[in-house]
């Protein structure tokens, strides 16, 4: 039975497997008899359905993030990270690293010329195929790293035995680490700055290795903690303030309240909000650093 319902939310739940928002809360006003105001009910929110958001007040990064949400989405960028060990495909996206295919390779010496090459053309037709499958959904551009010399013979080998899937690479860059892990440092050293110029997650990584960094360096001009951040904001000093997601959601109603406070002292005295997501590594290293951190347009005396 369709029914109109108003729901003051109490909490909200992703669910990324069926790719929809669950809505908890009490009713508020009703015109089904059925479920009677006060009651509590859960909405399921699929995609594309239409919902009413209704706020008292909207925060600038709020607003920011639904319009750019509401805008044509870039497509995934493919990384292939592959050395003469392995290899790992995977799709970075607004909301993360997606690993879409991997494998090992078992490559003999290189005194042994003749194996060595039948091994790793073998090598570069099984990550081809990963590769192929990943790639004819969307044709995204690609990316190749890796460390030594492999990363560049499977260019080759593309634009020789694949040249259609060829077309797509826009970078081969090395890297220190392999697998996933190199994945992640071309993430966080800005290897990949360039092609994911127009994703949140290189914007949030990039945020947050500047906070590590300044930390590393003992400078002023940096601070995290959510009563260290707030002291902070209370100076005008903060330009850039970075907030894990979860930092928000999980919040009790009370909590959540002083985060949407410290927020808009933050923009009402010129500061930048970046709500960095936890679904990465960089959102991760923010909760370790207790989800709040804060970019300072000058050094403060922390007594």
């Amino acid at each position: 039975m369709p029914v109109n319902l108003t729901l003051r939310v109490q909490y909200v739940v992703w669910d990324r497997t069926l790719s929809r928002l669950r809505v908890h809360g009490e009713v508020d006003q009703t015109m089904n008899k059925i479920v009677g105001r006060g009651s509590h009910h859960t909405i399921n929110v699929p995609l594309n359905k239409p919902l009413t958001i209704i706020k008292e007040r909207w925060l600038n990064h709020q607003v920011e993030r639904l319009s750019r949400a509401t805008k044509q989405r870039t497509p995934p960028i493919i990384v292939v990270s592959i050395d003469g060990d392995e290899y790992c495909i995977a799709e970075l996206s607004d909301y993360g690293i997606d690993v879409k295919a991997n494998g090992r390779a078992r490559l003999p010496s290189k005194l042994e010329a003749d194996k060595r090459e039948k091994a790793l053309q073998r090598f570069f037709k099984k990550a081809t195929m990963g590769l192929m499958q990943v790639w004819q959904r969307n044709h995204a551009l690609i990316v190749i790293i890796g460390v030594g010399f492999v990363k560049g013979q499977f260019s080759e080998f593309l634009r020789s035995e694949a040249s259609e899937i060829a077309e797509s690479i826009v970078y081969v860059r090395s890297v220190n680490s392999t697998g996933l892990a190199g994945i992640k440092e071309a993430l966080r050293s800005g290897v990949l700055s360039k092609a994911l110029k127009n994703l949140r997650i290189a914007r949030e990584a990039e945020a947050v290795e500047k906070v590590l960094e300044r930390l590393g360096k003992e400078r002023g001009d940096v601070t995290y903690g959510a009563e260290e951040v707030s002291h902070a904001s209370s100076l005008g000093a903060i330009e850039s303030l970075l907030v894990a997601d979860l930092a928000i959601r999980d919040a009790e109603e009370e909590e959540r309240y002083r985060i949407d406070e410290l927020m808009k002292q933050v923009e009402k005295k010129g500061g930048t909000i970046i709500v960095v997501a936890t679904e990465h590594e960089a959102g991760q290293k923010l909760l370790a650093l207790g989800g709040f951190a804060a970019l300072l347009r000058y050094s403060i005396e922390w007594s």
